[in-house]
């Protein structure tokens, strides 16, 4: 990063940081343990591929469905009591979740677990446009929210594995410890920062759930941008547990350290190039950098399914190209959905934005059964064929931009860069 970006963060309000802070503490204890969880379930209880795929997809459903709910519910009620109850449940579930001893406390706890993260996500997200105007540093902003995310899934494994506790269910305590501290403060810089009592201070015109739902629905290029995204998070997070639930079936050689070193390549990937990556693919408009991305995250696919069990190192060598696509995608996706959104439906846009989790909540359970019946190379090679579904939506997105379909309140709209999607005053945007 270069002085000029540096400056830009350093004049960030109080409650951004919090976000910032929070977001990395918060993944960093995630990271010690959830990617171990399908091997968690499976030596507890000896469950299969499938069964393990349910568990973890229906409570993401669950908590997809009800993020975009809370989205609009911030627009009309404030983020504050939001983003207090979001990390409160959090804190609950994820100490239930080091506790838990049954099979019915884990579905429980893992189901509030990703119910408090869609809670507070759209609302924490809404806050980089409240309370950022300048729209350079509001994206600067989230790519670093996004860094720091990242930076924290780097930590997390390493910090895990040299205290002797990564894939150990007690860690999770030390997630629930994390989100009580961002609940406390988000508590206290609401009572007590400037830009905490103006945000409160700040109404809202939406009336109800019914016309936000009649607004996006007359939206096409972003229902179809929505839906687009949602089958690249289902591509993607077959990196995730699916690709466990398959080594784990295929018992490959030192399970546990060769997860670790996946997701320290992913998260290292990200931490080094991103912004080499950003300023790289700066001229390009957002549809381009899309294109890219989808095209790196359909060599990893093609990889991931030719690779042999084995191989410890192409594993790796596989999840570094699906953790380029990430890089390209991912903070795109989330300036994407800012400057699509209007001032007044912000959370909406980003509550939404939270159905991308559709995507991510049901790949445990395709994954898990497509792996019982056809195998892990099958899979993978499903996934590089619907990148190229993908790169179609985007393609007709883009025809729908130019005949004029991009958004029903164009009229109210100024137009941002030549190409991209209609600037619409002040957004935000939801990062993974």
């Amino acid at each position: 990063m270069d002085r000029q970006w540096w400056q830009s963060l350093y004049g960030l309000p109080p409650l951004i940081w919090i976000v910032l802070i929070g977001s990395f503490l918060g993944r960093g204890t995630y990271f010690m343990v959830w990617p171990f969880l399908a091997i968690l379930l499976y030596e507890k209880f000896a469950l299969g591929p499938a069964t393990i795929g349910l568990i973890l997809s229906l409570s993401a459903v669950v908590a997809a469905v009800l993020g975009f709910y809370v989205g609009t519910l911030s627009d009309r009620f404030g983020r504050r009591n939001i983003l207090v109850l979001g990390t409160a449940i959090n804190t609950l579930a994820f100490a239930y979740l080091a506790m838990a001893e049954t099979l019915a406390a884990f579905i429980v706890s893992i189901t509030f677990c990703a119910i408090g993260r869609s809670i507070w996500e759209p609302p924490a997200s809404a806050l980089f446009g409240d309370l950022i105007r300048d729209k350079s540093t509001r994206e600067l902003a989230l790519q670093f929210r996004y860094f720091l995310i990242n930076v924290g899934a780097a930590l997390g494994p390493i910090v895990g594995v040299w205290a002797g506790i990564s894939a150990q269910q007690s860690t999770f305590g030390l997630t629930a410890a994390s989100y009580f501290l961002l609940c406390i403060a988000f508590i206290l810089a609401f009572r007590f920062s400037q830009a905490g009592r103006a945000s409160l201070a700040r109404g809202s015109s939406v009336t109800s759930f019914r016309s936000t739902l009649e607004v996006l629905a007359r939206d096409k290029v972003f229902l179809v941008v929505i839906f687009a995204n949602i089958l690249t998070l289902f591509i993607y997070a077959h990196m995730d547990s699916s690709l466990v639930q398959y080594l784990t079936q295929q018992q490959a050689p030192a399970l546990v350290g060769l997860i670790s070193s996946m997701i320290l390549v992913n998260a290292t990937t990200i931490v080094l190039l991103q912004f080499p990556l950003l300023r790289l693919l700066e001229p390009l408009n957002v549809n381009y950098r899309i294109f890219i991305g989808i095209a790196t995250l359909a060599i990893g696919q093609a990889w991931f399914a030719m690779n042999p069990v084995h191989w410890f190192y192409g594993w790796l060598g596989a999840t570094f190209i699906v953790s380029l696509a990430e890089t390209i995608l991912f903070p795109t996706m989330s300036v994407q959905i800012d400057r699509m959104a209007p001032d007044h439906l912000r959370g909406s846009y980003f509550g939404a934005a939270s159905f991308y989790s559709l995507g991510w909540s049901s790949a445990p359970l395709a994954g898990g059964v497509i792996i019982e019946w056809l195998g892990g190379p099958a899979l993978y090679w499903i996934m590089f064929f619907l990148c190229g579904v993908v790169v179609t939506l985007y393609y007709y997105s883009r025809n729908l931009e130019c005949a004029g379909q991009t958004s029903v309140l164009d009229s109210d709209l100024n137009l941002g860069v030549e190409g991209e999607y209609p600037s619409a005053q002040e957004k935000t945007t939801l990062t993974t």
